[in-house]
């Protein structure tokens, strides 16, 4: 009897050394470095990094944030970062900038776009003939995807509207001092600003609902990637951060004050407050695998078909999608 309760102890103590044998070697020595690009695509990231801060987190992350998305491509390019929350239509870019070098392990961000009035009345974007739009992101996604949305309800975005280009989306602030009949497509959290600085203005249309009208897939404008050395090298590491970084999002999700308080001290969003009214509206998510592919599939297309180059030149082979390690 004292053998037999000797052995399951012995073998008890082995299973057990060898589970924290397991949970060490899937982390890194050194971490895992991330690029986060300020805005949405990286709100989700702030209770982890909280987390990582405070000894909750399984390993280190070390998240650096840029104002940019150009200034994230040569740290991936580089190896100096490995992984990045960045725009989806630059992640199939930087797909092909490095040879297929990067997957996407998940969509962290549905659409952020809004359509803005200022007193106006609209029942259907087909109500927008002969409006003039302001809006930022001149041969990029913002212009495509309301291109995209004006096409689907039957307009034609060169002759039934007028889409008049700012440089940024800080610029929108001040339109309605000069035209307050223009309506404003804004990201968040720029749209959110606008709002809560005129008491006349109002959300006429939720892009990422028009967009889902039409194409009946997600607008998945965020994503969150990594460089395929690292995960060959550390395959264990990357599953403990999506692990992570899924509850990072839901916390995000349901706790808005605490992370909007987050967003202000790390430096994302400059006043809680308007962090707190924007978070709702920012489309966080957490989408992998095969969901994943359908939607951003289906996006990046539409991205390919407006301007190849908003791509990389040419759509992201099936390896460009994580499915696990």
């Amino acid at each position: 009897m004292m053998k037999k309760l000797t052995s399951l102890l012995l073998s008890a103590a082995l299973m057990i050394s060898l589970l924290a044998c397991g949970a060490s070697a899937a982390k890194t020595e050194r971490g895992v470095r991330i690029a986060g690009l300020k805005g949405p695509t990286t709100m989700g990231l702030v209770n982890l990094l909280d987390m990582e801060r405070s000894g909750k987190a399984s390993q280190h992350y070390d998240l650096q944030l840029y104002g940019a998305a150009d200034e994230i491509v040569p740290k991936l390019i580089k190896g100096e970062r490995d992984m990045a929350a960045i725009p989806a239509n630059l992640a199939a870019t930087l797909y092909q900038k490095t040879n297929g070098g990067i997957q996407v392990m998940a969509v962290n961000t549905l659409g952020v776009l809004s359509l803005l009035g200022n007193g106006q009345e609209a029942a259907s974007i087909a109500d927008l003939a002969g409006k003039t739009i302001y809006a930022p992101g001149q041969g990029a996604n913002p212009e495509y995807i309301l291109r995209y949305v004006l096409t689907g309800n039957g307009l034609d975005p060169d002759k039934d509207v007028t889409i008049q280009f700012v440089g940024e989306g800080s610029e929108l602030l001040t339109v309605w001092q000069s035209d307050p009949d223009a309506l404003i497509l804004a990201p968040q959290p720029v749209a959110t600003s606008i709002l809560m600085q005129n008491e006349n203005a109002a959300k006429l249309f939720d892009m990422t609902e028009e967009w889902s009208k039409i194409s009946g897939n997600q607008l998945m404008m965020g994503c969150v990637i990594v460089r395929n050395a690292f995960l060959q090298e550390n395959p264990g590491a990357v599953e403990l951060f999506l692990k992570e970084y899924a509850a990072s999002i839901e916390k995000a999700q349901t706790d808005v004050e605490g992370t909007a308080a987050l967003c202000e001290q790390y430096g994302l969003i400059p006043k809680a407050a308007l962090a707190q009214k924007a978070i709702p509206s920012c489309g966080l998510t957490f989408v992998t695998g095969a969901e994943m592919k359908t939607d951003l599939s289906a996006y990046l297309q539409v991205m390919y078909d407006a301007d190849p180059k908003s791509v990389g030149g040419a759509l992201p082979g099936d390896d460009f999608y994580y499915y696990g390690a």
